[in-house]
C-alpha cells in the first residue's frame, strides 16, 4: 500500500510555480506598460481633445436669440412689435418614450386634438435631438401652473418664455407690412443655422421678408456649467445678442385706415405715394386677413377657409393684381404723342362717336355710345379728349403712334417692369409688343390690337402700384422717384430702380395733359357746358385743385353693337373701376391709384374713394396727432 503512493516532487512543483509567476509578471508588466503608454498618449497626444470633451460635458453653449426689430409707420405708430409668450419645449434625446409622455402630458394640460397633433408633428420634425424644440405655443396661465406642478414627471420638457411677433393693426396692414412665419423644413435647407440658433421665425412676406437681415439682428450665446443630469448650475460667460434694427416706414396708419373706410368693404386696392420721396403712404388690399393667425402656426381649418375663399383675402391686389388700365392709360399715351410731336396742343379731330380702320367693317365706338345716341364728342383736342375721356381721339392717336413706339415709350412710366426697391413679390404687369405676341401666341400684331391699346384695353396689364407710381412721375412732371416702403434706401438704389427711358419727355408736354386731368375733376369747358367725367361725383365742393383720370376695364367682352348693362351681368363679371389722381396740382403731396374690382364706372365709384382719401391727407390729416392703435385697428 505504501509502495503504491508516489512521493511529492517539491523541486518540480517549485520550478512550475516560478515559471508561472514569471509569465504572470510578464503579462502584468506588458499590461502595465500599455496602461502607462495609454496614459502618456492621453496626456500628451490626446490632451487637447480630452480637455475639450471634458469641457463639453461640463460646459454647454446656449444660444441667446436677439429681439426682432420693431416696424413703425411714419408717425411712430407700431405696425409690428414683440409680445411675451410661454411655449412648451422638448429635448427629444432626453425622452425615453415619446408616445407615453405625450399621453401623460395631454392629460395634465387638457390638450385638444389639434394641440396633440401639433406636438407629435413638431417633436418629430427636429433633426437635432439634443436641442430644445418648441411644440406648444402661447400656454395659458392654467396650463403653465398644471405643468409646473407635474414637472418632475416630464424630464426633457420645460416651459420657456419667449418674445413672438405681434401685429397691432391686424388685417389693416397685413398686405403692406407682411408677416413672419415659423421656420419650416424647406427654410432649414438654406438658412444659416448659426444666425437662426434659438430663433423660430423668419420673415416670409412684404417688409418683414425684404428687411429680414436688418430686423433679425445677431445671435448671442452663454457658456453655462451643467451637472451630470444636464441641469444648468451657473453661467460662466457669454456674448450678448445684438437686437434687430427698428424700421421706420413711409406708411401712414391713419391714411391706411381712411382708405379702408373709403373702400367700405368692397374688393379692391389703394396705393398712395408721396411724389417727392417715392415713399408709399398707403398700400391697401381688400379683403385681407389677420397676420397674427400665421405667427405661431395657423390651423388647417382656418388656412383652408382663407385659401378657398372666393374673395381671395390672401391675394395682395395692390402689388400682384394685374388688370387692364382702361382710360387711366390715356394721359400717358397723350404725353407720348405730344413728346414726339405726333400731335400738338392745337391739333384736333372730329369725333362722330366711332372709329373705323380702313378696309375694316368693325366700328370702335366711344364709351357713351348707345343704340339711341352715337356718343360723338364733336371737335376734340388733347385736353378735351382727357376730360371727356374721348375714346375716338385715342383710337386715332394710338394708330398714328404705332405699336412699336407705344410699347417702347410706355416703359418710361414703369409699365411692364417691376421698378421697385423693397417690395418683394410685386408683379411686373404686361406691356405687349409685336415680339411678345409672336413669341407667346404665335400670331402677328394686328391694327385692331393697337386700337384697343389706345384706350388701355387689349393685352396690357398693370398693377395698382404701377399706376400709382406712374401718376407720381406725372405729378413730378417727369421726375421719376422709385416707390419704396422704408426710409433707408440709398440714392444709388433709387437710380438702379429707374425704368428704362424715363425723364426723356420735353417740358412743354406736361401742361396740356395735367390741364386736361384737372378738368376731369373740376369744370371743363364752361362755355359749352362741358364738365369733366368726375366733376358731378367729386368736383362740386372740392377745396383744392386735383388732377385725375377715371377708367373702366372690361372683364368680359361685349358683342359688337351691344350696350353694356351692368344689371344684366353677374357681379363678378362687371367692369373694374379705376381712378388715378394727384393733388394739389401746384405742389403735389400725394399721388394715388384706386381700383375697385367689378366696381362699375370709374368716375362714379372709384373717384369718390380717391376724394375721401386725399381729403383726409390734405385736410383732416394736416397737423394731426399720432393716431392711437384703437384709431387704426379696424379690421
Amino acid at each position: 500500500m505504501r509502495e503504491a503512493l508516489a512521493l511529492k516532487d517539491h523541486r518540480s512543483e517549485s520550478e512550475v510555480y516560478v515559471e508561472r509567476a514569471i509569465k504572470g509578471a510578464g503579462v502584468v508588466l506588458v499590461l502595465f506598460s500599455l496602461l502607462i503608454f495609454r496614459v502618456g498618449y492621453l496626456q500628451t497626444v490626446q490632451y487637447s481633445d480630452s480637455v475639450a470633451r471634458s469641457e463639453k460635458n461640463r460646459v454647454q453653449v446656449v444660444a441667446r436669440p436677439p429681439v426682432r426689430g420693431l416696424i413703425l409707420d411714419r408717425q411712430g405708430v407700431l405696425l409690428a412689435e414683440n409680445r411675451p409668450s410661454r411655449n412648451l419645449e422638448v429635448i427629444p434625446e432626453q425622452i425615453v418614450n415619446m408616445q407615453d409622455t405625450l399621453l401623460d402630458l395631454a392629460s395634465v394640460l387638457e390638450m385638444s386634438e389639434a394641440e396633440t397633433a401639433r406636438f407629435r408633428r413638431l417633436s418629430g420634425r427636429t433633426t437635432r435631438r439634443f436641442e430644445s424644440a418648441p411644440v406648444l405655443f402661447d400656454l395659458s396661465d392654467e396650463q403653465v401652473a398644471r405643468f409646473e406642478a407635474n414637472r418632475f414627471r416630464f424630464p426633457g420638457i420645460s416651459v420657456q418664455a419667449k418674445l413672438v411677433r405681434n401685429y397691432p393693426q391686424g388685417a389693416l396692414m397685413a398686405h403692406a407690412v407682411g408677416s413672419v412665419r415659423r421656420i419650416n423644413d424647406q427654410d432649414t435647407v438654406s438658412l444659416n443655422a448659426t444666425a437662426y440658433a434659438s430663433t423660430d421665425h423668419i420673415g416670409k412676406l412684404g417688409v418683414e421678408r425684404f428687411y429680414e437681415t436688418e430686423l433679425l439682428g445677431q445671435v448671442g450665446y452663454d457658456r453655462v456649467e451643467v451637472n451630470a443630469r444636464g441641469r444648468m448650475m451657473r453661467v460662466l460667460d457669454g456674448v450678448k445678442p445684438i437686437n434687430g434694427q427698428n424700421l421706420s416706414l413711409y406708411l401712414d396708419a391713419g391714411l391706411q385706415a381712411a382708405a379702408d373706410r373709403a373702400l367700405d368693404g368692397r374688393r379692391g386696392a389703394v396705393v398712395a405715394i408721396d411724389p417727392k420721396t417715392g415713399g408709399i403712404l398707403t398700400l391697401l388690399s381688400r379683403p385681407a386677413y389677420d397676420p397674427n393667425l400665421f405667427v405661431q402656426g395657423i390651423s388647417h381649418r382656418n388656412y383652408n377657409a382663407l385659401r378657398t375663399s372666393i374673395d381671395a383675402p390672401l391675394f395682395n391686389r395692390a402689388i400682384q393684381g394685374q388688370y387692364q388700365p382702361g382710360s387711366t392709360l390715356k394721359p400717358f399715351i397723350g404725353l407720348i404723342g405730344l413728346g414726339n410731336s405726333t400731335i400738338t396742343v392745337s391739333d384736333s379731330i372730329e369725333d362722330p362717336g366711332w372709329f373705323q380702320l380702313p378696309g375694316n367693317e368693325r366700328l370702335y365706338r366711344d364709351w357713351n355710345w348707345t343704340k339711341t345716341n352715337d356718343g360723338g364728342h364733336g371737335h376734340v383736342n388733347i385736353e378735351k379728349a382727357l376730360y371727356r375721356s374721348c375714346n375716338v381721339y385715342f383710337y386715332d392717336l394710338a394708330m398714328r403712334l404705332g405699336i412699336d413706339r407705344l410699347s417702347q415709350d410706355l416703359k418710361q412710366f414703369g409699365f411692364g417692369q417691376a421698378s421697385l426697391l423693397d417690395i418683394p413679390d410685386a408683379e411686373a404687369g404686361l406691356l405687349p409688343s409685336r415680339a411678345w405676341k409672336r413669341a407667346t401666341r404665335k400670331l402677328p400684331w394686328y391694327p385692331g390690337d393697337t386700337v384697343n391699346l389706345g384706350i388701355g384695353h387689349g393685352d396690357i396689364l398693370v398693377t395698382p402700384l404701377q399706376m400709382a407710381s406712374a401718376v407720381a412721375a406725372l405729378a413730378n412732371r417727369g421726375r421719376w422717384v422709385a416707390p419704396r416702403m422704408a426710409k433707408n434706401q440709398s440714392l444709388d438704389a433709387l437710380e438702379r430702380a429707374r425704368p428704362s427711358g424715363s425723364g426723356q419727355l420735353p417740358e412743354h408736354v406736361w401742361a396740356p395733359i395735367i390741364g386736361g386731368m384737372e378738368k376731369v375733376v373740376h369744370r371743363g369747358n364752361q362755355i359749352y357746358g362741358e364738365n369733366g367725367t368726375a366733376w358731378a361725383y367729386i368736383g362740386r365742393d372740392i377745396k383744392y385743385r386735383m388732377a385725375g383720370k377715371s377708367g373702366t376695364a372690361q372683364v368680359v367682352a361685349i358683342e359688337q353693337g351691344e350696350v353694356y348693362e351692368a344689371s344684366m351681368i353677374e357681379e363678378r363679371q362687371r367692369k373694374h373701376a379705376w381712378f388715378i389722381a394727384f393733388a394739389p396740382i401746384e405742389d403735389p403731396k400725394i399721388a394715388l391709384a384706386v381700383l375697385l374690382e367689378n366696381g362699375g364706372g370709374g368716375s362714379e365709384y372709384a373717384a369718390p374713394v380717391a376724394r375721401e382719401i386725399i381729403d383726409y391727407y390734405l385736410l383732416e390729416g394736416a397737423g394731426r396727432q399720432v393716431p392711437s392703435v384703437a384709431m387704426v385697428s379696424r379690421q
